[in-house]
């Protein structure tokens, strides 16, 4: 989250501001709400604020159980979530605090009677970056015994993967073997997220309310600040002009970047660098003629979805997945199509070929490699909703002030005889300048510049990756930051596929940029990527961490993220004097104290 602003002219001696602000730093956004609430029904009483805490002290007993919300987000699906059903609690009346899983006092988790975890899992079974340490303790040694908790764990994945919401069935199994109860069974949501996820939300909360029905419910507290909905959210997203579209890599480049300018006039939207845009994208045109030809469907067939009917050419347009396969849709294909060869790559031992499958295959692929005839009703009811794609943003509103700035790689390419493309790339590179798009902001809480400015900032990010950075750099230009930026960077080419390569070095005449290390892995024959430029100046990256700098990463999850931890690793033992065991511990702490943060996707 943001900084939290100086303190206005206060009423408060210097000694209770001060304490004040210390408590509020590093607090999120549900935690404020929560304090503010709480301090606005301490003043509503006649009593004094020392008073009207004994008195409620006297109401409550300590040991009055309460639900504790605890969510672990890659991307804002889980926070999300969290936060609703937490918000639904508290209008019910209950006693709910919600908490992010790197803030949660495991200390705590012996005296818990209701838990509620909601968590994604990442690649290959992997927990999102901020409950690391959460998930650890849980399955470590360490964990208490918990025969007197209730509880319910809600896992968010992507069933494209193996390993579909193997951190939430972890936690599950684990919370139940040290000795808790479940106050409802696991479930696994998939892409479209709301479909399992709401009524398991509903069922939660109704076996919350059953344990603390004995219980007197909180006195209604009045919130400082308004409770009026945003004007444009997720679910009302923004239409912003596209004001610069923009290919920064050169003709000869393998790939196809944009730099995209939107302008946020009138949105009310504020974000701080390293928050993301959302944008809600259609379908390539083509491609949705491409599934009606080879169904045979008429796209003007009118089709019913969630109480409404509209025609089916505009449902695969802008309601439903194309350019992702899935494994139920490829489940029900194999049923249409009596596919023997299908149902084998369903069966367990066949995983790596259907991970395959999916990660090569669109829709279309599939309906065309494997005929079978659909109606236009099971068709969009097969389908996964279209989600939104989240894009950091590369800019810093006090640089571009109403703007936001994107980098995007355009998805294109060709496969099997036939064009095929990204969904959300696609749509932004092919609109014109004044043409527009639904977005939304997506905070990224732990992807924020330190609050101290003096802090030095190690950036890591190859490709796309950088995006994040080009807007720290502004801001940190733009506070006038005394703290050292050292950015790392890496692409194929150096003249073809250098990103920003001006405004770096504009920014290293200026002093904004104080080290940019660069690594073009094919400009030479072995290949050099960034975990190499690491390894290769290793020693003053060490000191810069030694000295309290934060390091962050951002792009490709699969292989560069787990390259460069595992680099960084190395640089602890080689230039920390560290066991590997040690380094390891070093690295983790790095990233439980926030000094070390990853956006990688």
């Amino acid at each position: 989250m943001s900084a939290n602003p100086a303190l206005p002219l206060t009423p408060l001696p210097e000694a209770k501001a001060s304490d004040l602000a210390r408590l509020v730093d590093g607090l999120d956004n549900a935690s404020l709400w929560w304090l503010s609430g709480y301090a606005a029904g301490l003043a509503s009483q006649p009593t004094s604020v020392a008073r009207a805490v004994s008195a409620a002290l006297a109401k409550e007993p300590a040991s009055a159980p309460r639900l504790s919300v605890v969510y672990g987000s890659q991307t804002g699906n889980a926070k999300r979530l969290a936060e609703q059903l937490a918000k639904n609690a508290e209008s019910a009346g209950l006693q709910v605090r919600l908490l992010r899983a790197d803030a949660y006092p495991t200390r705590e988790l012996k005296s818990e009677r209701l838990l509620i975890v909601v968590i994604s899992t990442q690649g290959d079974g992997d927990p999102p970056d901020d409950a690391r340490g959460f998930v650890d303790f849980l399955l470590g040694k360490r964990a208490p015994e918990l025969a007197e908790l209730k509880f319910g764990v809600l896992g968010l994945g992507d069933s494209s993967y193996p390993l579909f919401c193997e951190i939430g069935k972890r936690l599950d199994a684990r919370l139940a073997e040290l000795g808790a109860t479940r106050l409802l069974d696991r479930a696994d949501a998939d892409i479209d997220v709301e479909r399992v996820a709401k009524p398991w939300a509903e069922k939660a909360l109704q076996g919350v309310r059953e344990q603390l029905k004995s219980h007197a419910p909180l006195a209604t507290v009045t919130p400082l600040r308004p409770s009026a909905a945003p004007a444009w959210s997720r679910e009302k997203p923004f239409s912003a002009e596209i004001i610069a579209n923009q290919r920064i890599t050169a003709r000869g480049s393998d790939k196809d970047i944009r730099h995209i300018e939107l302008s946020l006039e009138g949105s009310g939207f504020a974000y701080e660098p390293g928050d993301a845009l959302g944008l809600w994208p259609r379908n390539p045109p083509a491609l949705v003629d491409a599934v009606l030809e080879v169904l045979k469907l008429d796209g003007n067939t009118p089709v019913s979805l969630d109480d409404s009917t509209q025609p089916l050419r505009l449902l695969l347009s802008e309601q439903r997945e194309l350019t992702r396969l899935s494994r139920p849709l490829v489940a029900q294909h194999a049923a249409l199509a009596g596919s023997a060869e299908l149902n084998r790559l369903l069966s367990p031992d066949h995983a790596a070929q259907l991970a395959r499958l999916l990660s090569e295959y669109q829709v279309i692929d599939l309906l065309r490699a494997y005929p079978a005839a659909w109606s236009a009703e099971e068709l969009v009811a097969a389908l996964r909703p279209l989600t939104p794609r989240l894009y950091s943003i590369a800019s810093s509103q006090k640089a571009v002030g109403e703007e936001a700035h994107l980098t995007v790689a355009h998805v294109s390419y060709d496969a099997f005889g036939t064009a095929h493309w990204g969904a959300a790339s696609h749509y932004l590179a092919s609109r014109e300048e004044a043409a527009r798009a639904p977005v939304f902001i997506e905070h990224n809480e732990r992807f924020h510049l330190p609050r101290d400015a003096a802090r030095d900032v190690i950036m890591i990010g190859p490709g796309t990756g950088v995006a994040p950075f080009r807007g720290f750099v502004q801001e940190r230009a733009a506070v006038g930051a005394s703290g050292r930026n050292w950015l790392l960077f890496g692409n194929p080419h150096f003249r073809s596929d250098f990103l920003y390569q001006v405004e770096w070095q504009q920014a290293l005449k200026k002093g904004s940029l104080h080290r940019l290390d660069l690594a073009f892995s094919r400009d030479q024959a072995d290949k050099v990527y960034v975990q190499h430029r690491i390894r290769e100046h290793g020693a003053e990256l060490y000191r810069w961490l030694d000295g309290g700098a934060h390091l962050y990463v951002c792009g490709d999850a699969t292989r560069m993220a787990k390259d460069v931890h595992e680099a960084l690793i190395e640089v602890a033992v080689s230039h920390g004097g560290k066991s590997r065991e040690d380094a390891q511990a070093y690295v983790n702490q790095l990233q439980q104290q926030g000094r070390y943060a990853r956006d990688v996707y």
